[in-house]
């Protein structure tokens, strides 16, 4: 049964060392393609680590691996993926005049896979 998230794409630490590797790398395609899920989400949902999962909007959807956040660095209800191919195709192409489309507080469904 699908649930609804809120979705916070960012950059992380780890993305920008894996940059400096080359974009197709696996550690770089973990880091943009990985969902970070809160704790207590990941256990009512009955979620494990490596688990897939399904993500989607009205502007599209993707099907990732997810993992649980780190201690109380992500609060229920909200999701955090790395920008990247995966972030990109959840978020709509209207700029509202800035050249940047919105990518923070993405309105999405998730459910297992």
């Amino acid at each position: 049964m699908a649930e609804s998230f809120i979705l916070i794409p960012g950059r992380t630490s780890r993305q920008g060392t894996t940059l400096n590797e080359g974009k197709y790398t696996d550690d770089y395609l973990d880091e943009t393609g990985t969902l970070q899920i809160a704790p207590e989400d990941m256990e009512r949902l009955g979620l494990s680590d490596g688990d897939q999962v399904r993500v989607w909007n009205e502007v599209g959807e993707v099907v990732v691996p997810c993992k649980a956040a780190k201690g109380d660095e992500l609060p229920p209800g909200l999701l955090f993926i790395s920008y990247g191919d995966k972030s990109c195709r959840l978020m709509g192409s209207d700029t509202h005049g800035t050249g940047m489309p919105d990518s923070k507080g993405i309105d999405v469904q998730l459910e297992a896979v």
